[in-house]
């Protein structure tokens, strides 16, 4: 399916405008600051998640260490911009590309590693990023003090408020978004897909596994530093902390509470788990055993996570309508 097409598809056109709609609602029932900062931290997990569910739920490799990439690309950028002075733009892309051609560089060896062991590797990728952060050469990530960047302008244009970050933080999600459709939908798409279902059956039909694998982590990990810079110069510092395995899992949850291998699932799943998490400020300490009860419902209750959900409760509706129009028992 060409572009052209592509944009004809009517479900694609109502996804993305769904997705536009939700995160606009803040703004149109007057938000405040407060809840505007909520919404653009929204939007930067809506790109990180996006990215992971490139790679665990289209192409079914899984990956507990996705919040080294969300510092490579925090780091990177902050770095970038205070020591040569590059335009904050500009650091955040190069940032996001050096996270990928790491992505891509861990993916190779990984490609040939399976289920917990592969999830064991991007663990103690998680794990080295992080002893990097906090004992770094010439202390250039701020070690245990953290690092600040000056504030966010684009072309001399300076962000001083949550409104216009809100408004940034929108069109970046709709871009990663649309970019994430067409991936999924091409030729490279359908191979994630064949590798995800059997990965010895997608080797036999001629799909080079290795070479698909790799494209997906160093994808995902693109998107998911892309987002990092974006935090890096919306919270305008950032610690070490901030990049543990809670992240890490914090992405996994999202991701699987609202539905992994959709375009919707991850904005559903973030929104859902987002919210949750603020409304049980108070319980932050147990922040870890909330995600441990939320990935148990989303394994027992909702295998297909919000999306799923969703999407079966309308079947049964529409299965039960068509049972009344025939006049069949239901």
């Amino acid at each position: 399916m060409d572009l052209a097409n592509k944009l004809k598809d009517k479900k694609f056109i109502l996804r993305i405008f769904a997705a536009v709609a939700t995160l606009l609602l803040p703004l149109l029932l007057g938000g405040g600051e407060y809840t505007l900062l909520l919404v653009c931290i929204i939007e930067v997990y809506i790109i990180a998640v996006s990215g992971l569910d490139i790679v665990f739920g289209y192409c079914g490799q899984i990956s507990l260490g996705h919040a080294a990439f969300y510092a490579i690309g925090a780091y990177g950028t902050a770095i970038l911009h205070n020591t040569l002075g590059w335009p904050i733009l500009l650091t955040m892309i190069v940032s996001a590309s050096v996270s990928a051609l790491i992505g891509a560089l861990l993916a190779y060896p990984a490609s040939k590693l399976v289920f917990h062991f592969l999830s064991l590797s991007t663990i103690a990728f998680g794990e080295i990023v992080y002893q990097f952060l906090i004992h770094s050469p010439n202390k250039i990530t701020g070690d245990f003090n953290g690092l600040s960047s000056g504030r966010f302008a684009i072309f001399g244009y300076a962000f001083k408020s949550n409104a216009v970050w809100y408004y940034f933080g929108l069109f970046c999600v709709v871009v990663f978004l649309t970019a994430k459709y067409f991936l999924v939908h091409s030729k490279t798409g359908r191979a994630f897909t064949a590798i995800r279902e059997n990965t010895h059956a997608a080797n036999g039909m001629g799909i080079n596994v290795r070479k698909y694998k790799v494209m997906a982590f160093a994808t995902s990990a693109f998107y998911t530093a892309f987002a990092g810079a974006m935090f890096m110069h919306l919270a305008g510092y950032i610690h070490p902390d901030t990049f543990t395995q809670r992240q890490s899992v914090l992405f996994l949850t999202m991701l699987l509470f609202g539905g992994s291998g959709t375009l919707v699932g991850p904005i559903l799943g973030v929104i859902a788990v987002e919210v949750l998490i603020e409304a049980l400020r108070s319980f932050q300490d147990y922040q870890v055993f909330i995600y441990g009860i939320l990935m148990l419902i989303v394994i027992v209750a909702l295998p297909g996570g919000l999306f799923g959900g969703f999407r079966d409760l309308a079947i049964y509706g529409k299965h039960k309508m068509l049972k009344k129009k025939s006049g069949t028992p239901a």
